[in-house]
């Protein structure tokens, strides 16, 4: 949504707003563009959190008027547990390939950096997570301290790829087991920028693209080492990559190399499946659906699950 780039962050009263504003029309588009009408669907699947409240709202109460319209049974859906289904879905005349159970999961996006075990549709297991910030959110809060447009992730993945990845280096948190932080990150590239600022204050126009380079490779490097290291814990050599971050062309990279490297299997998702879209809630509502998971109309959304 374009409303938040001046702000460079996402405003939730406005993004609350704009759900408002296209939810009628967005629902009416996918079903003419499917061919298909209201009295087709089976069920109405919606997220439940985790998210930004006021956006949660907006798309609660709307499945829950049509559900009820349409006399259909309503799923309530993890936020992230769609991001990982994601690698489940097909497209009309192409059956793409699905990792095979069990497999890892790097879950990263701008609110969540986990590793996961998945052993089922439904069967997620926890087995890392950050302390503090998640990777999506060091990616805007640096791509923000150097001035870069909103979605920040975004623009430092495309100045990296004309810059050097080694020609800075910043702090890379350790903590213990699976688990990240990219606190102590963000903080020292910011007092690294302030410093060379200080000497020069054309430093970061000048040294732009090393700069989003380097920090695009630190935080790659910090994801990698804990997916390994769960990989050799659990002997599963079966990894996906999911999440609005997994889009990172550097990560995707990597993340292919590594996987060579260790002789592991490496799902990536379409890039159109990566970052929040309803093709994901619609299949983990699926697989809900077919284990008789259904709510009611008391469900209320979760900003945090």
């Amino acid at each position: 949504q374009s409303v938040h780039q001046q702000y460079g962050g996402v405003v939730p009263e406005l993004a609350s707003r704009a759900h408002m504003q296209n939810i009628a029309w967005v629902t009416h588009q996918a079903l003419r563009q499917a061919s298909i009408g209201i009295g087709d669907v089976d069920a109405i699947a919606f997220t439940l959190g985790p998210g930004l409240m006021g956006a949660l709202l907006v798309g609660v109460s709307f499945a829950k008027g049509m559900a009820l319209a349409a006399g259909v049974p309503l799923v309530a859906v993890n936020h992230l547990q769609g991001h990982v289904l994601a690698h489940f879905l097909d497209e009309k005349n192409e059956t793409l390939p699905h990792p095979p159970f069990p497999f890892l999961c790097l879950l990263v996006s701008g609110g969540h950096s986990q590793i996961l075990r998945v052993d089922a549709p439904l069967r997620h297991t926890i087995l890392g997570g950050t302390l503090d910030d998640a990777a999506g959110e060091a990616f805007d809060k640096c791509a923000k301290v150097m001035g870069l447009p909103y979605p920040g992730g975004a623009a430092i993945d495309k100045l990296a790829q004309s810059g050097s990845p080694r020609r800075f280096e910043f702090a890379k948190p350790q903590v213990a087991h699976l688990d990240y932080s990219f606190s102590g990150l963000k903080t020292s590239f910011l007092y690294f920028l302030q410093d060379q600022v200080r000497a020069d204050p054309d430093f970061i126009p000048k040294n732009l693209n090393d700069l989003c380079a380097s920090l695009q490779r630190t935080i790659i490097e910090v994801l990698l080492h804990k997916l390994c290291l769960a990989s050799r814990q659990t002997g599963i050599r079966a990894i996906a990559a999911a999440g609005g971050v997994s889009a990172n062309s550097g990560l995707r990279t990597a993340l292919a190399a590594l996987g060579r490297e260790q002789g592991w299997r490496v799902f990536l998702p379409p890039l159109r499946y990566t970052t929040d879209n309803a093709a994901m809630i619609a299949i983990a509502g699926f697989y809900n659906l077919l284990e008789g998971n259904t709510c009611g109309l008391d469900a209320v959304p979760l900003a945090r699950m």
